[in-house]
C-alpha cells in the first residue's frame, strides 16, 4: 500500500491520552508514527495531506445499526449502508440480527461476513441474536455463535420478555465472554403505545409508552448482571430512571452499562406536536448552540420521522440523558440507524414503523449538544465512539497505537453545514434533520489505510 502522512492535525486518542498537534504516518494499513518529526520518517511518495485546523482520531465506531441485509434491502444494504457510515467519519459498524432471515445461527453470519467483505467500505462487525428467530421463546445456539465470529448478543428491535431465559442467555453469554445487548421495553407496560406517555401524547391523542416500559427491563438487566456476572448493555437509553438505575448499579461494581442516540438527547416528545410547539416549548436552547446559527426548519405535526422505540422524551428525560453522558454514567454513543421506505413511513402515526437514519448526522449532533454546549471535552467525547465501544466488545479497534489498524477519522468540529435529503447516502430517508443548519463534519475517513470517504475532496492529494 502506498504511505499516507496527515501532517499538523490535534491527534485525540483517547485509549492513549494523546491530544496534540502532530504528523500522523500511515504505513500498509498500520499506523506508522505519531509526532512533530514524523514527516522526516516518511518514504519519499508519501501522500501528503494537511489537515492543520482539523480533529485526528481513531476511527470511530458505532456498535448499533441496522444494515437490513439480508432479507430488507429495500431499505438498506451493507453497501449503502457502510457508505453512509464513512460519509459520517465512522470506521467500525455493529449490525443487529433482526434481519430476514435473523442472524441466529453460523451460516447467516457467514453470509454477512462474505457480503461486507465484497460490498462494505468499513469493518462491519456482527451482533448475534438471543432467541431463535428473535422470538423469545428458546436460546440461539451461543456457542456456534460465538465460533462463527459474533462480537455481542441481542434481539434489538425486540426484548425478551422471560426472566429466566433472559438468565440462561446472560449465563451463556458469560462462558462465551460476549456481551449481552438489550432493547430495553416491558411489552405489559408498554401495549401499543407509539410516544412518550406525557402531555403531547394525551394533546395528540397517540396512545402513550411510559418511560416505565424501559425503565423496568432496565432494573431487571442489573439484576440479572449482578447474578450472573455478565456483561449486559442497554441500549438506546431515553428514560430519566433508567440513568438513575444504572449509575446506581455501576457505582456498586455491577457489569451494566448503557448507550444513547443523538435524538434522544437533541429532541423531545413536543416535536411530534410540529414544529412552532417544539420551537416554543424548548425556547430554541436544544439546537440553537453557540455558532451554530440559522432558524429551526419547519415541519407538521405528526410526522412519522419523529417515530422511533424508544420514544422522544420529556425535556426531563432529556437532560437526564445529557447528564448521564456528562458524569460518565453512560459510556457510548451509537445512532440506531434504522432505515425505513419512504411508504412505510407515508401512513398514519399509528401505523407507520419505528426509526430514523442517523450515520450521517450523528457525530454533529453531538458534536453540538455535548462539546459546543459544553458538556463533554473532546476528549471524552470521541472516546465514547472509539475506546469505550471497543472495551466493550473487544474489538481490536478505537486506537491509534504503534502498529493498530490504521482506522483514522478526520473532522472539522467548527464546519458548518445543511443536511440536505439530496446530499444522503443511504438508501432511506427516513430522518427528520433534513434542513436543520448543524456544526461538525466529517473531512476524511480512513479504513486500513485506505481513504473511504472525503467531505472535501481537495484535501486529499492523489
Amino acid at each position: 500500500m502506498n504511505s499516507l502522512l496527515l501532517t499538523g492535525g490535534r491527534v485525540i486518542d483517547p485509549a492513549n491520552h494523546l491530544d496534540t498537534i502532530a504528523d500522523l504516518l500511515i504505513q500498509d494499513g498500520k499506523i506508522a508514527a505519531i509526532g512533530i518529526e514524523t514527516a522526516r520518517q516518511a518514504p519519499p511518495d508519501t501522500e501528503r495531506t494537511d489537515v492543520r485546523g482539523l480533529i485526528v482520531c481513531p476511527g470511530l465506531i458505532d456498535l448499533h445499526v441496522h444494515l437490513r441485509e439480508p432479507g430488507q434491502t429495500a431499505k438498506e444494504n451493507i453497501a449503502t449502508g457502510t457508505l453512509a457510515a464513512a460519509r459520517g467519519g465512522f470506521t467500525s459498524l455493529v449490525c443487529m440480527p433482526n434481519t430476514s432471515p435473523a442472524i441466529d445461527n453460523a451460516g447467516t453470519v457467514a453470509l454477512i461476513h462474505d457480503r461486507a467483505k465484497r460490498d462494505g467500505v468499513v469493518n462491519l462487525f456482527v451482533a448475534g441474536a438471543i432467541t431463535k428467530n428473535i422470538a423469545g421463546e428458546e436460546l440461539a445456539p451461543i456457542g456456534s455463535l460465538k465460533r462463527a465470529g459474533v462480537v455481542a448478543i441481542t434481539d434489538d428491535g425486540h426484548c425478551v420478555q422471560n426472566n429466566e431465559l433472559m438468565r440462561r442467555a446472560c449465563e451463556y453469554a458469560k462462558m462465551f465472554d460476549l456481551t449481552v445487548m438489550d432493547h430495553c421495553q416491558d411489552y405489559s407496560l408498554v401495549t401499543e403505545g407509539v410516544m412518550h406517555e406525557g402531555r403531547w401524547s394525551t394533546s395528540l391523542g397517540l396512545q402513550g409508552w411510559p418511560a416505565a416500559g424501559e425503565e423496568m427491563i432496565v432494573a431487571r438487566n442489573i439484576l440479572l448482571a449482578e447474578l450472573t456476572g455478565a456483561r449486559v448493555h442497554c441500549q438506546h437509553l431515553s428514560a430519566a430512571g433508567s440513568v438513575d438505575l444504572i449509575r446506581a448499579a455501576k457505582q456498586r461494581g455491577v457489569p451494566i452499562s448503557g448507550e444513547a442516540c443523538p435524538h434522544h438527547f437533541t429532541l423531545t416528545d413536543a416535536a411530534i406536536a410540529g414544529s412552532d410547539k417544539f420551537w416554543a416549548g424548548d425556547g430554541g436552547k436544544v439546537f440553537r448552540v453557540q455558532g451554530s446559527g440559522g432558524e429551526l426548519p419547519t415541519w407538521p405535526a405528526y410526522d412519522t420521522n419523529f417515530k422511533m422505540n424508544p420514544p422522544l422524551r420529556s425535556a426531563r428525560d432529556r437532560e437526564a440523558i445529557l447528564a448521564g453522558l456528562a458524569d460518565g454514567t453512560i459510556e457510548i454513543l451509537c445512532s440506531d440507524h434504522a432505515p425505513h421506505c419512504d411508504f412505510e413511513k407515508e401512513v398514519e402515526f399509528d401505523y407507520a414503523p419505528f426509526g430514523i437514519t442517523g450515520l450521517e448526522t450523528e457525530l454533529a449532533l453531538s458534536l453540538m449538544q455535548l462539546y459546543h454546549a459544553k458538556r463533554l471535552s473532546l476528549t471524552d467525547l470521541i472516546a465514547k465512539y472509539t475506546v469505550a465501544p471497543a472495551r466493550l466488545l473487544n474489538l481490536a479497534k478505537g486506537t491509534l497505537s504503534i502498529g493498530a489498524d490504521a482506522d483514522v477519522t478526520v473532522f472539522d468540529p467548527d464546519r458548518e453545514w445543511v443536511f440536505a435529503r439530496s446530499d444522503t447516502t443511504s438508501r432511506s430517508t427516513n430522518n427528520p434533520f433534513y434542513d436543520w443548519r448543524l456544526k461538525g463534519k466529517a473531512v476524511i475517513t480512513i479504513v486500513g489505510g485506505k481513504v473511504v470517504a472525503a467531505t472535501r475532496p481537495e484535501v486529499i492529494a492523489q
